[in-house]
């Protein structure tokens, strides 16, 4: 409007501002509502005609200071306590403005308080427990002493074998279920209970110098003891060196030390007994074997004796020999029947030779027939030669078959000796226990990190959580 009107006056207005200036310079209010309509009335006395800006100028009122009317055209200000007020009608670039303001400051409010709320909880959850958790480690907790031993358990190779050395051939580390199973003895409650009743476990933990969180109850149970006893008692198997690790922690450094020799005394026994049971089982199933076998052979050989003292004579050389002598006289007997056939095969033969001949195939004859006879008296009957011979043969056959099966039975016990020179079990103290002259524990600043830490996992599992119920209760 104001260009519009400085346009009609003539006015050389470079921008809108420009233009309010140089009409508020003539002294006219660009905004009064009868500008418009005084720039249409002519003057009086005057006619209308067209013409250039000069004539626009002709129509323009009394300026202040020159020959107009003295009528001010400057805006005026509101007078005080009038009723004029300014309008509280904003424009919508405006009120759009102010709502995003609020909406900023909303925002920034709402951060803020969540911000703080979220220290609080932070605090409450998180910082407060880690600080009393390390008031706890740092000035309450009672100093304990760790003594640290190893032990590995080894097993014989010798065996009693042809080397004159035997068991002290070079060993090796015994399988891992011996050290498994001496590991879980140790961490019994059978091992507590011992503890307990030789070097007094509970009364040292029931002390009243140890503070509350890691001191016994005055009468505790083997419950609550084992539990302690599990917490200060650690052991643990090492299957690529064959070495059981053991630390023991007290409130004494000597107390530790003398807990550890005791548990290693008590390991060894059990290794000793674990080897033991395998030993006697092995030797007794081959001892009675070699007994069996000896009392079989024994009689065996009461019973050979005792036939040949019943015949009296070896019936088999009886046999042999009635055998020889048949044959010696059936071969007399065939030169003789030659002799007496070449006599006989004569024109004239010897009378004399001829009889004497004929007489000796006659007793040849006779003496061969006896000897057959004896012959088929001792083959036949049950008392005869032959059975008496038979006997003789099966007696010695179960002797020979005694005597091996004692050959058998004495290898067998050799062997069982050997597996159970191979079964000892030897526990071989590689460090000893030896008493702390400073506390392994508590370890403060590792705690007190790593209760921090678990403080904050905590809270932060809890608060995922709730999100998430949150948001699917909302949704």
């Amino acid at each position: 409007m104001a260009r519009r009107v400085a346009q009609k006056y003539g006015l050389p207005a470079t921008s809108d501002f420009d233009a309010v200036r140089l009409l508020r310079d003539k002294g006219i209010d660009p905004f009064e509502r009868s500008n418009m309509l005084e720039l249409v009335v002519p003057q009086a006395g005057g006619e209308h005609r067209d013409g250039g800006p000069g004539d626009a100028f002709a129509a323009l009122p009394a300026v202040p200071g020159g020959a107009g009317s003295g009528r001010v055209q400057l805006p005026q200000t509101i007078p005080a306590g009038g009723s004029k007020l300014p309008s509280t009608e904003l424009s919508p670039m405006e009120r759009r403005v102010r709502e995003i303001s609020d909406i900023q400051r909303d925002i920034t409010r709402r951060r803020r308080k969540k911000m703080g709320l979220l220290l609080v909880r932070l605090a409450f959850f998180v910082i407060l427990p880690s600080i009393l958790a390390g008031y706890y480690f740092f000035k309450v907790a009672t100093p304990m002493y760790a003594t640290d031993s190893q032990f590995p358990i080894i097993q014989n190779e010798g065996g009693g074998g042809p080397s004159p050395f035997g068991g002290l051939l070079p060993t090796q580390f015994a399988n891992s279920a011996d050290s498994i199973a001496t590991q879980a003895y140790l961490q019994s409650k059978d091992a507590m209970l011992r503890l307990d009743e030789d070097a007094g476990f509970k009364d040292h933990f029931t002390d009243e110098s140890i503070d509350p969180i890691q001191r016994l109850t005055a009468d505790p149970t083997n419950e609550e003891a084992y539990k302690l006893y599990k917490k200060h008692i650690k052991i643990g198997y090492d299957p690529t060196e064959g070495v059981i690790r053991m630390e023991v922690i007290a409130a004494d450094p000597a107390v530790a030390t003398d807990f550890s020799e005791r548990l290693l005394k008590y390991a060894e026994e059990r290794v000793n007994s674990l080897s033991q049971g395998k030993r006697d089982s092995g030797m007794r199933d081959a001892e009675a074997g070699f007994e069996t076998a000896q009392i079989q052979r024994r009689e065996a050989q009461q019973r050979l004796i005792e036939l040949q003292v019943e015949n009296g004579v070896d019936p088999e050389a009886v046999i042999a020999s009635i055998r020889a002598q048949i044959t010696s006289y059936e071969s007399l007997l065939m030169e003789k029947q030659l002799e007496l056939t070449a006599l006989l095969d004569n024109s004239r033969p010897n009378a004399a030779r001829v009889d004497g001949t004929q007489g000796d195939v006659r007793r040849l004859e006779a003496a061969l027939a006896q000897l057959n006879d004896r012959m088929s008296n001792a083959s036949e009957g049950n008392n005869s030669l032959a059975q008496q011979a038979v006997s003789l043969q099966l007696a010695q056959a179960d002797l020979i078959n005694a005597d091996t099966n004692l050959q058998m039975a004495q290898t067998g016990l050799e062997q069982a000796r050997q597996q159970a020179s191979r079964q000892v079990r030897y526990l071989t103290v590689a460090v000893r226990p030896v008493a702390s002259e400073e506390p392994s524990y508590p370890r403060a600043f590792e705690n007190t990190v790593l209760a921090f830490l678990i403080f904050g996992g905590i809270y932060l599992m809890l608060s995922l959580t709730a999100s998430i119920l949150r948001e699917q209760v909302t949704s």
